[in-house]
């Protein structure tokens, strides 16, 4: 197996002096979906949010690597610098700013390089020409008025504007009809390249309908209490998170409580 993109070890987050993320590890093959699942307030978000370097959520313990670099105490700008790209559950609006200034000066500060206008709009046409984004919608201002579906394609295209190595998608697919699922599932797998890793955080297995992840983990309460395959996400799908929990995440790779333990469950508060 390959050296990973993303390598979290014992990872503790508090917020508020309150700890949300409870020792977690977790690795991001290059080439690979990871899909970490779980039900709100499990601490998807926190990750999220600790990863990406947000000052908000203290790494209390533990550590992360970028591609073998320690990054667990740069701040999120170096981050962006070094490869590490989170797209928002709730993209911001920016009036005044249109979409192709917004994305030439995030170039430019995280390439740590000046382009020159022409070739920049040359090569930002080619790649919202991947994602069927029109030129005129350049020229609209960030997210001012935009769908949905619009502002998350929006994040995509940022994505792929800045080239990062690893790619945190929080809940992307968040308030999204059908139609707005499809394009996002199109355009993460335009970002994802033998090189690049994505973490696609989610508490509904929809889009995994519409994009298969190689790794599928449960988080709960602030641990991860399963990993398997693309189908724990249909176990998932099929009895919900209720099964999961309770489990150290060195022990063997499960799935839901067998149907034998859940009668003796069920026997045991119909004594009580």
């Amino acid at each position: 197996m390959k050296k990973p993109l993303l390598q979290i070890t014992n990872l503790h987050v508090q917020v508020e002096d309150k700890e949300i993320i409870k020792g977690i590890s977790l690795d991001l093959q290059p080439g690979r979906i990871t899909a970490l699942m779980g039900p709100n307030g499990s601490g998807k978000s926190t990750l999220s949010y600790a990863l990406s370097g947000h000052p908000r959520y203290k790494i209390t313990q533990g550590s992360i690597l970028l591609d073998g670099e320690d990054i667990t105490d740069l701040g999120p700008d170096i981050r962006s610098q070094k490869g590490l790209f989170l797209s928002f559950q709730y993209p911001q609006s920016i009036p005044g700013v249109s979409l192709s200034n917004f994305l030439r000066a995030a170039y430019n500060a995280v390439k740590k390089e000046e382009i020159r206008v022409f070739d920049f709009q040359k090569m930002l046409r080619e790649k919202a020409e991947q994602l069927d984004v029109p030129a005129d919608f350049l020229k609209r201002f960030v997210n001012e008025g935009f769908s949905g579906g619009e502002k998350k394609k929006v994040e995509i295209l940022q994505a792929l504007v800045l080239e990062p190595k690893v790619i945190i998608m929080d809940e992307t697919d968040s308030g999204l009809d059908v139609d707005a699922l499809k394009l996002v599932a199109e355009g993460a797998r335009k970002l994802l390249t033998p090189n690049s890793a994505i973490l696609l955080i989610t508490h509904y297995s929809h889009i995994l309908n519409y994009l298969s992840p190689d790794v599928v983990t449960v988080l709960k309460k602030g641990e991860i209490v399963a990993t398997g395959g693309a189908e724990l996400a249909q176990e998932i799908e099929a009895k919900g998170f209720d099964g999961f929990g309770g489990m150290e995440q060195d022990k063997p790779k499960s799935s839901l409580i067998s149907s034998k333990e859940k009668k003796k469950k069920s026997l045991l508060q119909v004594l009580d």
